[in-house]
């Protein structure tokens, strides 16, 4: 007989565990199961795969910077294409004026030295 007692009462003990093992998975499947707990575990996933892109479009700009670079200030120049379209002319006249105006200036400085040079030559003539 006490065997037999031995044997129930590691069998109840075994019970108890197997039960208690139970609950707890049932409370952790219940706890994952939460609306919050979904909605962190999203959040985690959608981080993960978000960082992971950086990174590969990071290790790719780092790969080709030249390349990107050129498609971005294209695609740039792409959406802004009306307003360039509707200010451009407006200041190639402003940068033309602006060079016509350097331009000017220098030649007014050089003809001005060669005015003193020709009045110069004349004097020495005179003598």
């Amino acid at each position: 007989m006490p065997r037999t007692r031995n044997r129930l009462i590691a069998a109840a003990r075994r019970s108890m565990l197997q039960r208690a093992e139970l609950y707890r998975r049932l409370d952790v499947a219940k706890a994952a199961l939460h609306p919050a707990a979904l909605l962190d575990r999203g959040k985690y996933r959608v981080r993960a795969k978000v960082d992971d892109a950086a990174h590969a479009v990071r290790q790719e700009f780092r790969d080709n910077r030249w390349p990107i670079a050129i498609a971005a200030a294209a695609g740039i120049a792409w959406l802004l294409r009306e307003p360039i379209r509707e200010h451009a002319p407006r200041l190639a006249r402003k940068v033309q004026d602006m060079a016509a105006g350097v331009a000017d200036h220098f030649r007014a400085d050089t003809a001005d030295e060669d005015d003193t040079g020709q009045v110069e030559e004349d004097d020495e003539a005179v003598q």
